[in-house]
């Protein structure tokens, strides 16, 4: 099941086309669909004339990725394809990454098209020898270059402070939450057999996250073959333990602590949080114990990973379904299935019109079995 992004996908075709060329840069949360936007743009394409990398799985040492990416592209080296010498340098590496990025041409000789998923992730190399500057080096390549790209980053604090001098030639789209008609559009009538009422539970429930709304339709979806459609319960299912969604949730929230500082009392105010928010500064300072310019420190990191955001000086979850995955998981022991039914309900009710909330459901069969699965399959499940 994918949900289409005709306007976002128009947009950034326009900025390829543009004249001057521009780099379109897609910025977006966890589960926001950057990715699918890229191998749709693949698709469109056409394999023989761009070039899909998923930077963030590649990039170890410099010359590694170079050779990753010169193994994997079907465009023509712009130079002999020859051996790094034996005393070559990851400086060295990664001028010839640089190369191969900007001077690389496709069939025919037209301009190839790179699609950078993650790009940003080249800040790997930083620890290299020489190469304290990777990022800006990368950046100024590509706007002197004549190939065109397409990058994301679900990093937005961050690529946007890194852009924020960078050449004109970038643009910045941020992919934004899909509306209730765009989740209708995609999920609603025809195959799926989704009426508008579910569709726009589902939008409600997924607060327009598109991995979010296609995990929920698709629960939702397999409910209808043993009873009644029901989104609050296919939540419920998705977030038990060996779900889904408790996967993409504990993966992205141990991947942005993990690319933050101070990574025990991050937890510590994301579990503050999940209990009560917004909160400001002094209230989060007093229940961690902990100084005001301490605590600053703290929520500034959330910040710069885009876990926590601030607005009138108090603080919340950019994302509220890791706020109730918070709820659920940080904890001592598993949560009961009847506690996880009364959580999801909650934040369903919070979410959806009060004439439409369900009662709360009953803790389902499937809930215990999924507990149980949990013992044999650990796996996380990366939504883009």
């Amino acid at each position: 099941m994918t949900l289409q992004r005709p306007l976002l996908e128009r947009r950034v075709l326009a900025a390829l086309d543009a004249s001057p060329r521009r780099i379109p840069v897609l910025l977006g949360a966890c589960g926001s669909g950057r990715t699918s936007v890229l191998m749709r743009l693949r698709e469109q394409f056409g394999r023989s004339t761009c070039q899909y990398v998923d930077v963030e799985r590649v990039a170890t040492t410099p010359e590694r990725f170079l050779q990753a990416l010169r193994n994997d592209s079907p465009f023509a080296p712009p130079a002999p394809n020859a051996p790094a010498p034996a005393d070559a340098t990851a400086r060295d590496a990664l001028e010839a990454l640089l190369v191969f990025l900007t001077a690389s041409r496709a069939p025919g000789g037209s301009p190839a098209t790179f699609l950078l998923d993650e790009a940003f992730e080249l800040r790997t190399f930083e620890s290299f020898p020489g190469l304290r500057t990777v990022l800006r080096d990368f950046v100024a390549a590509l706007a002197a270059g004549s190939n065109r790209f397409v990058l994301t980053s679900r990093y937005v604090s961050r690529a946007q402070r890194l852009l924020r001098d960078a050449p004109a030639q970038f643009e910045i789209i941020n992919v934004s939450p899909l509306s209730a008609v765009e989740t209708h559009a995609s999920l609603g009538d025809g195959a799926s057999g989704l009426d508008e009422e579910t569709t726009r539970a589902i939008h409600a429930l997924a607060d327009g996250r598109p991995a979010y709304a296609r995990a929920i339709a698709s629960a939702t979806q397999a409910m209808k073959m043993r009873g009644p459609a029901d989104p609050v319960a296919a939540l419920t299912e998705l977030l038990a333990p060996g779900g889904a969604l408790f996967a993409s949730c504990r993966f992205c929230y141990e991947l942005r602590l993990h690319r933050a500082r101070g990574y025990g009392a991050l937890k510590a105010i994301l579990e503050v949080l999940g209990a009560e928010e917004p909160l400001t500064l002094t209230e989060i300072a007093h229940r961690l114990r902990r100084t005001p310019g301490s605590t600053k420190d703290y929520l500034s990191w959330l910040e710069d990973v885009d876990l926590v955001e601030s607005k009138q000086k108090r603080y919340r979850f950019t994302d509220p379904l890791l706020r109730l995955w918070v709820r659920l998981h940080c904890r001592p022991a598993p949560i009961s299935d009847e506690h996880l039914a009364r959580e999801v309900h909650g934040y369903a009710m919070a979410r959806l019109p009060q004439s439409g909330t369900p009662p709360a459901p009953e803790p389902a069969p499937a809930l215990a079995m999924a507990g149980a699965a949990v013992a044999s399959s650990d796996g996380i499940i990366e939504i883009d």
